[in-house]
């Protein structure tokens, strides 16, 4: 332990000796739920880590429960609350069951190289349930879980939302209507070898655009009865949108183009085309995504690309359709002060302080459904590589790092008076 640790209260000394007693606990766990596949379209797989989840909630005293999502086809989400004293801060605990490797993929078992460990979810985000385990069982050993008030919301959709969001996150976004704090275990993001404190996430919005023209022998495009065609009214838009659209923070891009006589894109991106180099084509379809940092700033792109998409070529028309999306989680300065809350926690650790992290390294998530009603914070799951591809691996060694963090900042912050 390091010497500036001997600083801490007796219960938090109490906690951080908690993990390392668990350790291996912990990576046992890690190894179960990484073993049974959840990917997000594996419904029965998903909700027998919602099952493992409450086994292991319940017994710190937890009331859980599970909220069926047939109506949206995905599995649900496991709900869990804990009553402490009355009037203290209320804190959210954010996770997901799911993964994006669904049981076709060859990526499907937990293989521990010695501090480290390959598999899928292995991070993101069983690895964070690990976490925010490990840390509510040092509370609870150390006796400052009793009066803690919680509530843990595991969706099992993440990384492939159902929709409506109306209903898929319905749970989530009251629970952060009642929540003072919420934290989302999510992993560490590490940046030229320091921890980093996530206090903003972009938003992720798909957007569909659909140009169309008057079709006929091509010798007669650009003249006043047949006029510019829908693939050339679809690269003036995308033009446009290079030149128009940059600032700060904002990302988008162009992901799929089918155009000719005729074009379609499916749901799932897959295109197909047809048409001549001699005839006009009366169809181009594109679908891509923007990224931005506040509500703000999406209604303010979203006015742009609008615009853009109406000024219309001559003989043509288009129109852009909007994804629903995961809204942004913008740096308030109530993300701040939890910020700083934490490096507190990290002075009296001994550990280094955590800067703030540049929002263009930090995807969507859930939190964002909550950002813009409570206080949040993001990232208190353990470090890892390669998320999302086969060979996503776990530092083993940050599960202890990040539930000491987790802890102590969770017995602090529950100690609070709160301010509803």
């Amino acid at each position: 332990m390091p010497a500036a640790a001997q600083r801490l209260p007796t219960a938090e000394t109490a906690m951080t000796r908690t993990i390392d007693a668990e350790y291996d606990r912990s990576v046992a766990l890690l190894e179960t739920l990484v073993n049974q596949n959840s990917g997000t379209l594996n419904l029965a797989g998903v909700a027998k880590v919602g099952e493992r989840m409450r086994a292991e909630l319940e017994p710190l005293g937890f009331t859980v429960s599970w909220k069926p999502m047939e109506t949206v086809q995905r599995a649900g989400h496991l709900i869990a609350v804990h009553r402490g004293k009355p009037g203290t801060k209320r804190l959210l605990l954010i996770g997901h069951l799911d993964t994006v490797f669904e049981p076709n993929s060859p990526f499907q078992k937990f293989v521990r190289k010695g501090d480290l460990a390959e598999g899928p979810g292995a991070g993101d985000d069983k690895g964070g349930m690990v976490v925010m385990l490990a840390a509510l069982r040092a509370m609870q050993a150390a006796g400052t879980l009793k009066a803690a008030n919680i509530e843990i919301v595991l969706t099992g959709d993440e990384e492939k939302s159902g929709s409506p969001h109306s209903i898929a996150r319905a749970d989530l976004i009251a629970a952060g209507k009642r929540a003072d704090v919420a934290l989302d275990f999510e992993g560490l993001v590490i940046d030229a070898g320091r921890d980093m404190g996530s206090i903003a996430r972009r938003s992720a919005i798909d957007w569909r655009i659909t140009a169309t023209g008057k079709t006929g022998h091509s010798s007669l495009i650009f003249g006043s009865e047949f006029g510019d065609g829908a693939i050339n009214e679809l690269t003036r838009i995308l033009a446009a949108f290079r030149k128009e659209l940059p600032e700060p923070n904002l990302t988008f891009n162009t992901g799929v183009i089918a155009g000719g006589a005729r074009a379609a894109v499916d749901d799932s991106g897959n295109a197909t085309a047809a048409g001549k180099t001699n005839i006009i084509p009366a169809t181009a379809i594109a679908t891509g995504d923007f990224r931005t940092l506040s509500p703000e700033q999406t209604a303010r792109v979203k006015a742009k690309m609008e615009a853009i998409v109406a000024a219309h070529a001559p003989g043509t028309d288009a129109t852009i359709r909007f994804g629903e999306g995961y809204p942004a989680m913008a740096p308030t300065d109530g993300n701040r002060a939890l910020l700083a809350a934490l490096n507190g926690v990290n002075r009296d650790l001994g550990l280094p302080e955590m800067p703030a992290l540049d929002p263009l390294r930090r995807g969507a998530g859930d939190i964002s459904f909550v950002a813009a009603d409570v206080d949040s914070l993001a990232g208190l799951g353990p470090y890892s590589t390669g998320d999302h591809a086969p060979g996503e691996t776990v530092d083993l060694a940050s599960i202890r790092r990040q539930a000491k963090r987790a802890a102590i900042l969770m017995s602090r912050l529950s100690a609070e008076r709160s301010a509803r």
